[in-house]
């Protein structure tokens, strides 16, 4: 059973969850399905929306057995379930999970992913310009003047962004990006230093090129804004859609 307390030290409504099915038999995981946290019941229940599966409600038979994954802006938390119950609420569909082990911090860094269209500059970053170890944006000194090239942020997390433009980064640049994230005090901009993990062409769209890149030496405090900011949109988008 889940310790006492425990859940809502680590996890709370509207965090994103993983429903990854297990095998009656094997115990081995099988399809997974992205959800939300709708409530914390107690310390052994939660409920959350019901999955859907292009578009269409994943209706999960109870007793059925998952594994749950919980992303939340301290990082990834595992626990085992069954679902208790299905059941609808005015327009929500909702599951209710029994959770049959301790939460537990999961070793795999992984940050949820929002997809989105913010406008961002970027260039190449010189070989002049060093950006020191765990650095904050305003500790970065950059060389005034280079031009920096327009693109949008198709989706963004914690560990970095992805990306489309009319030109193309080579795999492994490292480059700076600059963005503006509205925060609850108001518009607040951002300058990363990244790295370039895959690049190519969009298919179907000639000279439109698609990047992800991953954020270098970003300091604690910067990315717990930008995961705080994730989460923040993330329900807000969730109310509207109920």
């Amino acid at each position: 059973m889940a310790e006492k307390g425990i859940l809502r030290k680590f996890i709370n409504e509207g965090f994103k969850t993983d429903i990854q099915l297990l095998g009656a038999e094997t115990g081995t995981s099988k399809q997974t399905y992205t959800s939300q946290i709708y409530e914390i019941d107690s310390d052994e229940e939660i409920t959350l929306y019901m999955p859907t599966e292009k578009e269409k409600l994943v209706l999960l038979p109870v007793g059925k057995r998952c594994d749950l994954y919980f992303y939340t802006p301290g990082g990834l938390y595992q626990c085992y379930a069954t679902v208790e119950d299905r059941y609808r609420e005015g327009r929500i569909y909702l599951l209710v999970m029994k959770l049959t082990s301790n939460l537990r911090k999961h070793q795999r860094r992984e940050y949820y992913r929002l997809s989105c269209s913010l406008s961002m500059v970027s260039r190449s970053l010189d070989e002049d310009e060093t950006i020191p170890e765990k650095s904050r944006d305003t500790d970065i000194e950059l060389k005034p003047g280079l031009p920096l090239k327009r693109s949008i942020i198709v989706d963004i997390s914690g560990g970095g962004i992805r990306f489309v433009s009319d030109y193309q980064y080579p795999v492994g640049e490292t480059v700076i990006v600059r963005y503006d994230l509205m925060m609850p005090g108001g518009s607040k901009r951002y300058n990363i230093v990244s790295r370039i993990l895959a690049s190519g062409e969009l298919m179907g769209r000639p000279g439109s090129y698609e990047h992800r890149a991953e954020y270098v030496n970003i300091d604690d405090d910067t990315r717990e804004e930008i995961i705080k900011y994730i989460f923040n949109t993330e329900r807000m988008h969730r109310k509207k859609s109920v």
